[in-house]
This record gives structure tokens, sequence and C-alpha cells, in this order.
């Protein structure tokens, strides 16, 4: 499983221009967060000219800050994400597994024993196959938890002086993100922890928890189909199930019709936060206070879900690639500010100015939107 915290993505441009009133609070927390982060010169941060990008450029930073030690947990000197900490969600993920893999095992019985012909088994075994896929995806992914070096972005910092703490993890708590007891991280964009998955769905997570529910989904209304055909229009002997198989196939039968219907709610669910950008932790305590009507998000743009790397790389479970990696995460750290700068700095240098195309070292480089 390929580490997920691996920052090929866009990193933040900061503008020409620093909000003085924030500059000395900001100075002091990017000088106690050189422990955590390694030598920062703040003062440089502070300062120095960013050049903002163009329209339909981004700056891809492939250098990772993250631990990449051989170890499990959610804890940030952990190089492989995995929550082990929650029993009752370890148990109900590898019940995931044991489900899908007890309905793979029943259609390909099907097919030996002749009871369906076996291009509609090999297709059911491979939505089972990804719809497995994208579930190890989404529990192996970091969900988008926020480091201890976190800092706001530069449009954050304009807006306001001040800026949300998180009272759990005592760092910078971005918009739109929660703290998570089980994980015990503040993720960002956090819509909820889902126990099936043993992990948050967060920022980093979500393209892989919809393709999970949409393969599920279409595994469980295929099955239907294909058990509603064999029921109602079968005519002859040559399509009748085995006698021992179909002891498989009526608890398969309620075990889709049970997925199917939780799969739908769980589409439907995920469809109205990206539409109107309310996660469901944020729905459900605008419910509670009945503050719905002032709500003034908005949408989730496709491309911060699923990536901008080509709509061929949609179906599958691939980390999506952002064209701004800070802004769909909501917070940005001070190594990557810093390593833009210098990359514009050499580039500027270099060329006389910034084109798209690929400039400077092997690590960062301005691209053409794709």
């Amino acid at each position: 499983m390929a580490n997920s915290k691996q920052y090929d993505n866009a990193s933040s441009s900061s503008s020409t221009t620093t909000n003085t009133s924030s500059r000395p609070l900001l100075r002091t927390c990017l000088d106690s967060l050189c422990n955590l982060c390694g030598p920062i010169d703040s003062t440089e941060y502070l300062d120095a000219p960013f050049r903002p990008r163009n329209s339909g450029e981004y700056y891809i930073d492939t250098h990772n800050d993250e631990s990449w030690s051989f170890s499990f947990g959610t804890g940030e000197e952990r190089g492989i994400w995995m929550n082990s900490g929650d029993q009752a969600g370890s148990i109900m993920a590898t019940l995931v597994w044991l489900l899908m893999s007890y309905s793979a095992v029943t259609v390909t019985l099907l097919t030996v024993t002749k009871g369906l012909p076996p291009i509609l088994g090999m297709i059911y075994t491979y939505l089972c196959a990804m719809a497995l896929a994208c579930h190890a995806k989404t529990s192996l992914t970091d969900p988008g938890s926020v480091p201890r070096c976190a800092v706001p972005m530069e449009e954050q910092r304009r807006e306001s002086p001040s800026h949300s703490m998180c009272g759990q993890c005592q760092t910078f708590k971005p918009p739109m993100s929660h703290h998570c007891r089980i994980c015990n991280r503040c993720v960002s964009r956090m819509d909820h922890h889902c126990p099936w998955m043993n992990n948050c769905v967060g920022a980093a997570n979500l393209k892989h928890f919809i393709l999970f529910l949409i393969y599920t989904w279409t595994c469980a209304a295929y099955s239907l189909t294909l058990f509603g055909w064999n029921y109602f229009f079968c005519a002859s002997d040559n399509c009748m199930f085995n006698k021992l198989v179909i002891h498989l196939v009526r608890p398969m039968t309620f075990l889709c019709i049970g997925a199917f219907l939780f799969t739908s709610s769980m589409l439907m669910n995920v469809t109205y936060g990206i539409m109107t950008g309310i996660g469901t932790i944020d729905r459900l305590k605008k419910k509670a206070t009945n503050t719905m009507s002032q709500s003034d998000e908005e949408p989730i743009a496709l491309k911060d879900v699923f990536g901008i790397a080509g709509l061929h790389t949609w179906p599958f479970p691939i980390d999506p690639l952002f064209d701004d990696y800070d802004r769909v995460m909501g917070y940005s750290t001070p190594q990557r500010l810093l390593r833009e700068q210098q990359f514009i700095e050499r580039a500027n240098s270099g060329s006389g100015g910034l084109p798209g195309g690929e400039r400077g070292g092997s690590s960062s480089r301005w691209s053409d939107h794709v």
C-alpha cells in the first residue's frame, strides 16, 4: 500500500502582501514551531515577496515532510496510517471484507455450477475487487490530518488576524476541520468517522470513500438484478441454480438488499455534502441549533475531490492530485511556503519569469493546468 502522506500535490501560493496586524502573533507562532518543523526563519517566511499564480498554473511540491518509519498508527511519527485503537471499528472493517468475499464466492460458485454465464460472474468479481481496493485505500489513507506545524494560509491571515486553535491538539484548526477523538487528530474537511472504514472521511480520502460506495452499490444492484431475473424469468432447467448453492444465494439476497439501501443513503448524504459544502458533522450541528438557513458554505468542486490528473483516474483508488493542496486542506506549512519561495527565486533569476512548464529542481515545478 502506497504511503498516502506523500505530498505530490500543489502547495499554496502566497500573495505579495501580508497582514501587518497578524505578523507579531504569527511570528511568535512560527518561532514556537521550529522544534516541530525544523529550522525555520519566520522573518524570511513573513517578509518574502511571493509571486501569485497565473490562471491555469499550479505549483507542485513533491517533497515529503512526513515520517518514513515503518510503523502503524495515526500519530505524526507513524509512517503508515492505520487506526488500531478502535476495536469495534477494526471488527466492522474486517466484516466488510468477509461479506464482500462471501458474495464473490457465492457468485463464483453459481458460474461453476452453470447457474450464471461466466462473463456475468467475472463482472461481479471485478466489481467486488474494486470495492475492496477502495475500502483498503479509504482505511489506510491519511484523511487529511493537520500537522502540528500547520499555519494559516496567506489569504486566511489577510481575512482575519485571529484563528481557531484545537483545544486537544493545541495547533491551528483549519476551517471545516474537526478533532476526531477516535483517531486523536484534527482532520481537514472532516465529514464523519466511519466505523465501517475504521477511519475518518476527510479531504484526502473522500474520493476513495465515494468510490467504495459506488462500487458496493453497483455490486448490490447487479446481484439483485441477476437473482431477480433468475427468479421471475427463468423458464428452463438450464438457468436453475444448484440446490446446494441456492442456500448461499438466499442470505446473500438479504445482504444485498441491506447493502443497497445503506449505500444509497450514504451516496445521497455525500452528494448533498458536496453540493452544499456542509459535511455530516456540520450539518448535524446546524440542525441541532436550527441554523441551516444561515449556512454560507460553497459547493465543493469535483476537482477538490477527484483531483486534476484526468477523468481516466477517477474510477480507480488512486490518490488525487490537487491543483492547490493547501487550499483544499485549509492550511499550509512554513516548509512548503519557503520551498515555493526559493523555487520562484531560482526560476526568476534563471529565466526572468515563470511561464508554464517545468523550472528549477526536481522536487518542485510549475506546470500548466491539466
